[in-house]
């Protein structure tokens, strides 16, 4: 029955409930049936309420509504309305009797034939439409309805190449949506296109070791920016190619692309979301830019940094590239997923498929918006836990990714959290899982929320520390708040605990973690202002050299700090972006990473690369567990600008006996005592890393440089 004019609505709003909708009218109906084929069965009224334009009936069905099926609701004077699929699809009965486990939703392809499967119980027809990938023919094929609501058609023949979409009836209203489980599509998203991954199967390089999840160095990056000036000397500039291209320099002969990464040192690049995403025209990729929160389709590359976006092969093969140049140079990959919401709700496969289902509602039954872009997927439901959890599993089977950031993790669930990091340990326990854990105003109970104030509930995942990025640097939310490195001291214990990788640890400000391998230690990220630009509103009385070392000061922060350290590409070498906090979507001059600054601000760059190198050196640096941290961290009795940050007993960490980690916020060098009268060795100084044997050495006290770093070793 398709309707076209309903002179009544009905939903079906819990297995046993009826909602009817009857605008006013002189003869108001005093009863309701269900009509299902030749039966019909009266719907007792269990409560009436008037609303300002209609009355509203709530009434109790006796009869067992088999959903997928069409039904009739008929009133006192005879008039007939479809039963429609209402909130009954967002109950716990719809999304226990509908959970399907099985592990071929999407298409699976074999020599003979292609299996279409598509989960949509609420569809009472579904058909694939079919068009051949040169004569564009359209074909259309009736899908059979299975177990828990998937949709089922066998093509008898191997359709690689072929582009496909679902047409499915729900409501009386036939809709078409693209597969969210696709894993290639034409440009723009138009169809999803069939690809035999046997075809891009190639050897990716072996992942790098990792001993330890707190060995990681993340660089964070955008498939664009990295590569998109011209100055990168990288001939495929903006593209997953880039990434491959080695022994690219600028003009001068500085170092850029993936050789510049491999000196700097670091052991995990982590791209901004490299899944299909809106808000750029795929055929004109230059013409417009974002950053990619926009999610579309998450199993598929995003065509705009492909060699052919309108060619699935290509997505696919350029980003295994990729990914295989970095493992090749030492580095692994961590993926930057938004498995939180998508670009827009009302178009999006998921709401065309299954309305109601994939996403929050409000107790008014209202679209929830704690992501603050219009919708918040539902990861609590079985079928978006399944999705997200196979969508995961694609990513680490078939392009051997490293790790994946939450983007907004704290609209996710604990359970999908900790269900992720299972099926992460059970291929590589050290991939790394991090995310961002605020507290976001979403409709899931407060203890459910993976946050960063439920981190004990969520053990083995990684969450960025907004308490060492504050106290360090100030507040991101007020541009004029300084934090320690910038010339504060009102937070000084804060980052005594921010040091100390945030675990419980002696009376030094509130602790975040129960591991240190759960903090992520930064200062600065693709959001919000860079350091740098906002020094330079905060700190603008500053010159520009005080302002260089606050900044190295604060990178050398997060370098030396237990837990996990996060930098922000070009965050070496003073990255700007001209003052513009949210840059999203702004042209290319603003977000691309500026290679002639990377020579400018190169002697910073090498004290950077000596750091990492010094920090991969020493084990006591990076202590796997908050027992060793207990063991080994001390802080000194100092003057009110130094921290003194004491490693004590770590000679089977180290090949020192203890180190001495002191930092210096004033204009002015400060002095202090070195702990019981040791004989010490200066290893680094105002940026300057001494030879061994050419240390200079010291016995009952010291001076710290201004705005600087020191660091004393003992043997």
């Amino acid at each position: 029955m398709d309707v076209t004019k309903r002179e009544f609505e009905a939903y079906l709003d819990t297995m046993d409930t009826v909602t009817i909708l009857v605008p006013y009218e002189e003869e108001m109906p005093t009863a309701f049936f269900l009509m299902e084929q030749n039966e019909q069965v009266q719907l007792p009224i269990a409560r009436t309420i008037h609303l300002p334009n209609m009355q509203k009936y709530e009434c109790i069905t006796t009869l067992p509504i088999e959903i997928g099926r069409p039904y009739e609701i008929i009133d006192s004077r005879s008039r007939r309305t479809d039963l429609q699929i209402g909130a009954v699809i967002r109950t716990p009965e719809f999304d226990q009797l509908f959970f399907y486990t099985g592990s071929d939703l999407g298409v699976t392809l074999t020599k003979t034939e292609t299996v279409f499967k598509l989960w949509a119980p609420s569809a009472t027809e579904a058909k694939v439409k079919l068009l051949h990938p040169e004569t564009k023919e359209e074909k259309l094929r009736e899908m059979m309805r299975g177990e828990k609501g998937v949709w089922v058609w066998c093509e008898p023949k191997h359709l690689d190449g072929y582009l496909y979409t679902y047409l499915v009836r729900i409501n009386g209203t036939w809709t078409e949506a693209v597969d969210p489980y696709a894993r290639g599509l034409t440009a723009n998203s138009e169809y999803g296109m069939i690809i035999d991954l046997s075809r891009s199967k190639q050897t990716i390089a072996p992942r790098p070791p990792l001993a330890a999840l707190t060995d990681a160095i993340i660089y964070e990056t955008h498939i664009r920016d990295f590569s998109i000036s011209p100055h990168s000397g990288i001939k495929a500039r903006g593209t997953y190619n880039a990434f491959t291209e080695e022994n690219t320099a600028t003009s001068n002969g500085y170092s850029t692309g993936i050789t510049y990464l491999k000196e700097l040192g670091v052991t995990h690049i982590e791209l901004l979301p490299v899944n299909d995403y809106g808000g750029v025209d795929e055929t004109d990729p230059l013409k417009e830019y974002n950053w990619g929160y926009n999610p579309l389709y998450f199993n598929v590359p995003e065509g705009s940094y492909a060699s052919n976006p309108s060619d699935g092969y290509a997505r696919v093969n350029e980003l295994k590239k990729l990914i295989s140049a970095l493992h090749q140079n030492g580095m692994r990959v961590i993926l930057d997923v938004v498995y939180n919401h998508v670009y827009v709700r009302e178009t999006s496969s998921f709401e065309k498929l299954v309305p109601g289902y994939y996403f929050r509602h409000d107790y008014y039954g209202m679209p929830s918006n704690g992501t603050g872009v219009g919708n918040d997927l539902a990861s609590e439901r079985n079928m978006v836990r399944k999705f997200i959890i196979d969508s995961i599993t694609y990513w680490l089977t078939e392009f051997h990714v490293d790790g994946f950031r939450f983007d907004l993790m704290g609209i996710l669930d604990v359970q999908t959290m900790n269900a992720i990091r299972a099926l992460t340990d059970k291929v590589d326990p050290t991939i790394l899982l991090l995310g961002e854990g605020w507290d976001l105003n979403t409709p899931l109970p407060y203890d459910r929320k993976a946050t960063l104030y439920n981190a004990d509930k969520i053990p083995r995942i990684a969450q960025f520390n907004d308490q060492f990025r504050d106290c360090v640097k100030g507040s991101t939310f007020n541009i004029y708040d300084r934090g320690y490195a910038l010339g504060h001291l009102h937070r000084k214990n804060d980052v005594k605990q921010s040091l100390s990788g945030s675990v419980a640890y002696e009376k030094y400000g509130k602790y975040l973690f129960t591991e240190p391998f759960q903090s992520i230690n930064y200062v600065e990220s693709h959001d919000n202002h860079t350091l740098w630009d906002k020094m330079s509103k905060c700190n603008h009385y500053e010159t520009e050299i005080v302002r260089q070392k606050r900044h190295t000061l604060a990178t050398s922060m997060v370098l030396l700090a237990q837990g996990i350290p996060f930098l922000h590409s070009g965050q070496e070498f003073y990255r700007t972006k001209f003052g513009v906090e949210n840059s999203y979507k702004d042209p290319d001059y603003i977000n691309q990473i500026d290679w002639q600054r990377r020579e400018k601000f190169d002697e910073n760059v090498q004290f950077i690369q000596k750091l990492i190198r010094f920090r991969k050196q020493e084990m006591a640096l990076r202590l796997p567990s908050r027992s060793h941290i207990q063991q080994h961290v001390r802080f000194l009795q100092t003057s009110e600008p130094v921290i003194a940050y004491h490693l004590t007993h770590i000679k089977e960490f180290s090949q020192w006996s203890e180190l001495l980690l002191t930092f210096n916020n004033d204009l002015k060098e400060q002095e202090f005592s070195l702990p019981d009268h040791h004989r010490w060795r200066v290893l680094v100084k105002d940026q300057r890393f001494f030879e061994k044997g050419e240390e200079e050495e010291v016995v009952s006290s010291y001076k710290v440089p201004p705005l600087s770093v020191l660091i004393l070793g003992r043997e």
